[in-house]
């Protein structure tokens, strides 16, 4: 017993006499990682293999513009602010032309442009937290129209964030919801593989915009950022000199291998494409269609296909189009394949329906147009987008998650030597042209003063040049325009798209004419919307972009006010003035023209004196004097 009693006693002891070197070994352990973590999040580890350019006089803007110079980016967009001024004069240096514009939105309208007439990357640049704010709207509208925008964003210094610095607010938090890539640079080193990724993002899947928050002090030069961020003399005291060798060493880990070299150029996208199986199954879909009807939104027109081999895809096809977006002009004037008018009809008759990048919102009255019986296939990028309200009003035959272009090509290729009755072309052909006649005697109808809308823009339509490019920023006097005015090629329409934005009007015209600088480009405003591009002609003048506004100034919101007097009897909030916008832009060093009731023969000879002060180096603003018509009675305001 006793010798059992013993070994018990034994056993039961050896483990608490092993806890204590267990317990210090864990304990040891869970320090050193801790440690090593915080010498791997201080940078410490990095710094001993990458050394800091203490004398170096470069800065990370010039990261900045190299990176967009290696993507071909021709133009930054900007208003200026302290944060972000070595990005603007680096990308001076490299031969990047810098526009800057009069409000932040503008600038990033102007990028939207140039991001949807050359299918690469539109770049903006403004400096932190309100000129972030104002372009707010301009984001949101350019993730609806899914243009690939790149917004640079300055910000307060990585050591001043959260500790209110001036202009500084919580801007990535603002920027997540509307951007598809949103990333805050915390090193120089990080500059040129954030942005290449965020320019990749932008292109890749569905188009849309991204914003890259670069802070200030990874943009200045170090001898800058040294002088603000380390105090001139050291501290005393164990706290002070601890906070001065912190200090120190952010510094350190902002600028350490801020100069090695990095590749700069663009990283391979991705953007999906249909499968074989999905592509043959539409042929069979649409190779037994007797009325077919295809539908081409602006997806149809985004890289890789180009917009001249998607025509001719079109024109092999033979199916009536309606056309939409920036696909509006990509089969030319008077096409006899383009359907212009009564859509909602063609479609309650199609018995095939190809959605090529449009998708069943608003504009196609949530899917409801369609006949019961149509077979629908429906072609996008964005799955999500691709099947909206198909739960309620419509069900697509086929979906197909792809490029637009290439599904139009590749769908081609499979129906070689297809062709459908002539008679329902024709028939499409036949109610456009009775509907053009309606047009064409509303044109002739007398108003009670000033000038008949849509008989100025049938004269603007015939005096339009082939080179045009078409800029549209209102409600009343554009949506007439919509339906008279036609773009006289591919890429040479401007509109706001799906988030029915106001004030586009200038930016894209910025852009546009940087795009096209042989080409006219011609804005067609209401009177209301002309408000917020008005400064914007100084932006003109100083940069010697010329741009031809036509304004039909109705003295009011006309497309509320048609809904809103009605409904609810009063004009409320609807009404504004017969302002002499024309001299407005005079006092901004543009021309200024008028077109009222007296000079109503004179139209033609208005419009001509524009175009040849435009071929001088002029931007002028022509202000029509509108009557109200009855031309868009029953159209939606909301």
């Amino acid at each position: 017993m006793l010798k059992c009693n013993f070994m018990e006693t034994s056993t039961s002891a050896s483990p608490a006499g092993g806890f204590f070197p267990s317990f210090l070994l864990l304990a040891f352990g869970t320090l050193v990682a801790a440690l090593l973590g915080a010498a791997h999040h201080l940078g410490l580890f990095y710094q001993l293999m990458h050394k800091v350019d203490k004398a170096s006089i470069r800065h990370g803007g010039e990261n900045v513009a190299a990176v967009l110079r290696a993507h071909s980016v021709r133009f930054v967009f900007t208003l200026v602010g302290g944060h972000i001024s070595p990005l603007l004069v680096a990308c001076e240096k490299l031969g990047i032309r810098v526009v800057d514009t009069r409000h932040e939105g503008t600038a990033v309208f102007a990028a939207d442009a140039v991001a949807r007439l050359t299918g690469t990357v539109g770049v903006a640049a403004v400096t932190a937290g309100p000129g972030l704010t104002n372009t707010v709207t301009a984001v949101k509208n350019a993730q609806m129209a899914q243009s690939p925008v790149l917004l640079l964003g300055g910000a307060a210094s990585t050591l001043l964030q959260n500790r209110g610095a001036l202009q500084a607010i919580d801007q990535m938090s603002l920027f997540r919801p509307l951007c598809k890539f949103c990333a805050s640079v915390r090193r120089v080193r990080d500059i040129i593989p954030t942005l290449r990724a965020a320019m990749a993002a932008a292109q890749s899947g569905t188009p849309g915009p991204v914003f890259v928050e670069l802070p200030i002090d990874v943009l200045y030069p170090y001898f800058m950022v040294q002088k603000e961020m380390v105090p001139a003399k050291p501290p005393k005291g164990l706290i002070g000199r601890g906070v001065s060798w912190y200090l120190e060493n952010h510094l350190a880990n902002l600028f350490a291998g801020a100069w090695e070299p990095q590749p700069e150029g663009p990283l391979p996208l991705d953007i999906p494409q249909a499968s074989p199986q999905q592509v043959q199954h539409c042929v069979e879909i649409l190779s037994r269609a007797k009325r077919p009807l295809m539908l081409l939104g602006s997806q149809a027109v985004l890289p890789p296909t180009p917009a001249d081999k998607l025509r001719a895809a079109v024109e092999t096809l033979g199916v009536p189009c309606f056309l939409g977006g920036m696909a509006r002009g990509l089969l030319g004037r008077n096409h006899p394949l383009h359907i212009r008018q009564n859509r909602s009809a063609a479609l309650k008759k199609a018995d095939v329906v190809v959605l090529a990048g449009m998708v069943c919102d608003f504009r196609l009255s949530y899917g409801r147009v369609f006949s019961r019986s149509s077979k629908i296939i429906v072609v996008n990028r964005n799955w999500k987008e691709m099947l909206i309200n198909s739960d309620m009003f419509w069900k697509p035959q086929e979906a197909v998650q792809g490029d637009v272009g290439s599904f139009v090509v590749k769908l081609v290729q499979g129906l070689q030597g297809q062709t459908w009755a002539s008679d329902w072309a024709e028939e499409l052909r036949q109610a456009d042209h009775q509907k053009e006649q309606t047009f064409r005697e509303k044109a002739l109808m007398p108003v009670a003063q000033h000038l008949n809308p849509v008989r100025v823009l049938q004269l603007v339509e015939e005096t339009l040049p082939d080179n045009s490019v078409l800029v549209v920023d209102g409600g009343d006097f554009v949506g007439t325009a919509a339906h008279l005015v036609q773009p006289r090629g591919p890429l040479r329409w401007l509109d706001p798209g799906a988030f029915g934005t106001l004030g586009v009007g200038a930016g894209f015209a910025l852009g546009a004419k940087l795009c096209r600088p042989d080409a006219e480009v011609w804005c067609l405003f209401g009177d209301g919307a002309f408000g917020y591009s008005l400064i914007e002609f100084d932006t003109f003048v100083r940069h010697k972009i010329p741009v031809i506004a036509l304004i039909g100034n109705d003295a009011g919101w006309t497309q509320i006010s048609r809904e809103q007097v009605p409904s609810l009897g009063s004009n409320v909030a609807c009404g504004l003035a017969y302002t002499d916008y024309h001299k407005a832009a005079m006092g901004l060093g543009a021309q200024g023209l008028l077109l009222s009731r007296e000079s109503e023969d004179q139209v033609i000879k208005v419009l001509r004196d524009a175009q040849q002060q435009y071929q001088d180096g002029h931007s002028v603003v022509i202000n029509i004097l509108i009557e109200r018509t009855d031309f868009r009675d029953g159209s939606i305001a909301v």
